[in-house]
C-alpha cells in the first residue's frame, strides 16, 4: 500500500486570504492606509500598556516611601 501523496503547495493562512481579497477590492494607496492606520493602532497600544506599567511602578514606589 502506498502512502498518500504530498501536497506540493501550501493551502493559503487565513491571513493570505484576506489579503488576496483586499488586494482586489481595494487601491494600493487605500491599502497602504489601511496598513498605516493599523500599525498606529498597535503602537498606541504599546504606548498605553507601556503608560500603565509606568504608573503602577510610580505608585509602587510612592507608597514605599
Amino acid at each position: 500500500m502506498q502512502a498518500a501523496p504530498v501536497r506540493a503547495t501550501a493551502i493559503p493562512s487565513f491571513t493570505n486570504a484576506l489579503r488576496a481579497v483586499e488586494s482586489i477590492l481595494l487601491s494600493g494607496g487605500q491599502r497602504t492606509a489601511r496598513r498605516n492606520a493599523w500599525t498606529s493602532v498597535l503602537e498606541d497600544r504599546r504606548r498605553a500598556k507601556d503608560r500603565v506599567e509606568a504608573q503602577q511602578v510610580l505608585e509602587a514606589v510612592a507608597t514605599r516611601l
